[in-house]
């Protein structure tokens, strides 16, 4: 018997999971804490939230995420393509960042939009 805190919404149910019997989940308040709660003993998955360079922006750098979740294995795979990428400014929200992600059909993508700094100063 496994037992997890349910993260689907604020409510934070204390699920007891029963990987013996077919992982039966008890102690959910509704629907999607059994969903996760199987989900996360079978096949747990996670979005991904990190920065990456960015030149000629007023910062250093940009915020970015998976737009999906990813297999919670390959974390650290993606955070290693993330090393080299630098941006150049403008970047705006939802622009790629790292396509097809590790062959998984995710990719990273900019989540705050940054101007270009002009030179003038």
């Amino acid at each position: 018997m496994t037992e997890l805190v349910c993260i689907v919404c604020p409510k934070g149910c204390r699920l007891h999971v029963d990987e013996k019997n077919g992982y039966k989940v008890t102690g959910n308040s509704c629907p999607r804490g059994e969903v996760y709660g199987k989900k996360e003993l079978i096949a747990p998955t996670r979005t991904v939230t990190s920065t990456v360079k960015i030149r000629g922006a007023s910062i250093a750098r940009v915020p970015v995420k998976t737009d999906h979740e990813i297999p919670k294995k390959d974390i650290f795979a993606a955070m290693r393509l993330l090393d080299g990428v630098t941006l150049q400014a403008p970047v705006h929200v939802g622009d790629i960042v790292v396509p097809n992600l590790l062959g998984l059909g995710v990719n990273f993508v900019v989540t705050r939009s940054l101007a270009k700094v002009s030179d003038a100063g």
